[in-house]
């Protein structure tokens, strides 16, 4: 690729720095699921606009409480520093939109270059097929979703089926490879957008069951990844009233841990035909 080659993903998640702490920018229908962006792409967004406000190049944590749906079009972010520390530094992001807050965002960031301590994992990746073996998202959906045609997205065998009707007794968990389509890496800022890039596992045990807004995202990276593909693990154990609970894993090509991400949704919505879908047990 060519040194002045900008992947898709930088640029629609550039942003602008129009002084005193406020950034502009631009969310585009190309990460929409539906009409709405991606909450893990607007995340993105707002991860851009806080580490340039804080000077430091990496999110060690990001949550966002997402108040009310965002739209493509122009946004403007608001940066409150809350905190400069020697190693961590927080500041706090309002995504408005139409001169309305859609999203508050709250990151902790920091340089990974610098970092030392303690290494630990007990953990392993997921085992997943060969890509040329897994079953492309796209062609699991009801309808084509704007999302898919920027991502790879392949799930294992394993976890490619039942999405359409649901099952009683499929496990709610999924594991896939996640990248870009156009080729280009992984870098920090795109971890949120993977780690929200695909429908709920719990989708395989109800079938997709219409909308699933975002409440609450958070995701906590924990280095660079190194080039090539990701593998995920996504997992739902806990569903309560309609409120669904999602943990996910991405690991790099260096069988890394890369981020962990957890996820607070509403599930039990209205289904297309307008019948209501009872909440699962």
């Amino acid at each position: 690729m060519s040194p002045a080659w900008i992947s898709q993903f930088e640029r629609d998640t550039g942003i602008t720095h129009a002084g005193n702490g406020v950034f502009q920018g631009e969310l585009s229908a190309a990460w929409a699921i539906g009409a709405v962006p991606n909450g893990g792409y607007v995340m993105a967004v707002a991860c851009r606009a806080l580490a340039a406000a804080l000077d430091l190049p990496h999110p060690g944590s990001v949550t966002g409480h997402y108040l009310a749906p965002t739209e493509a079009g122009p946004v403007r972010i608001e940066i409150e520093t809350m905190r400069r520390g020697r190693r961590i530094s927080t500041a706090m992001a309002r995504l408005i939109q139409g001169g309305q807050e859609r999203v508050r965002f709250v990151g902790a960031f920091t340089d990974y270059a610098h970092s030392t301590g303690i290494d630990l994992n007990t953990a392993s990746p997921p085992e997943i097929s060969g890509l040329d073996q897994c079953v492309p998202m796209a062609e699991l959906s009801p309808r084509p979703v704007a999302i898919h045609e920027q991502l790879i997205a392949r799930l294992d065998p394993a976890s490619a089926t039942h999405w359409l009707q649901g099952h009683p007794q499929a496990d709610t968990q999924l594991r896939t490879w996640l990248g870009f389509a156009d080729g280009s890496d992984a870098d920090v800022f795109s971890l949120p957008l993977f780690a929200d890039a695909l429908p709920p596992p719990l989708f395989r045990r109800l079938g997709f069951s219409g909308w699933v807004p975002t409440v609450e995202l958070t995701v906590h990276v924990h280095r660079v990844p190194a080039p090539g593909l990701l593998r995920a693990r996504f997992v739902t154990r806990h569903v309560t009233g309609g409120l669904l609970h999602e943990d996910g894993e991405l690991w790099d090509s260096a069988d890394r841990l890369v981020a962990l991400s957890r996820q607070l949704a509403i599930i039990g919505g209205r289904r297309r035909d307008g019948e209501q879908r009872p909440a699962p047990e």
